[in-house]
This record gives structure tokens, sequence and C-alpha cells, in this order.
């Protein structure tokens, strides 16, 4: 029973930080496209692919605890 409880709790904090993270990647994406930082257009897809990767192993870890 206490083995159910910690896999729920940590099932709902990965989904919560998956959450986070996509959350995250949106705003990185309205940001890219109302503002001017410069940054160079490579150094912005270098930054989105990272976070795409973070957001794929958490969405895998979510999926292996399930």
């Amino acid at each position: 029973m206490l083995d159910a409880k910690k896999l729920r709790k940590g099932n709902n904090k990965a989904e919560e930080d998956l959450d986070s993270l996509k959350t995250y990647y949106k705003k990185l994406r309205l940001s890219m496209r109302t503002t001017e930082l410069g940054k160079m257009s490579e150094q912005w897809r270098q930054e989105i692919q990272e976070e795409k990767i973070r957001a794929d192993r958490w969405e895998k870890k979510f999926q292996n605890a399930q």
C-alpha cells in the first residue's frame, strides 16, 4: 500500500514537472516570436532543441512510472 502511495506521488510530481516544462517551452516559443533579444536563430533552435529533449526525458520517465 505504501509503495502504491509513493508511486502515485511520484507520478503526480512527474506530471507536474512535465506540465511545467511544456509551459516553459510554450513561453520560450512565444518569446522568440514577440521579441528581438539579439540571439541568432541558430541559438534559438539549439535552446528549443534542448528543451524538447528535456521534456521528452520527463515524458519517458512518467510513462515508465505508470
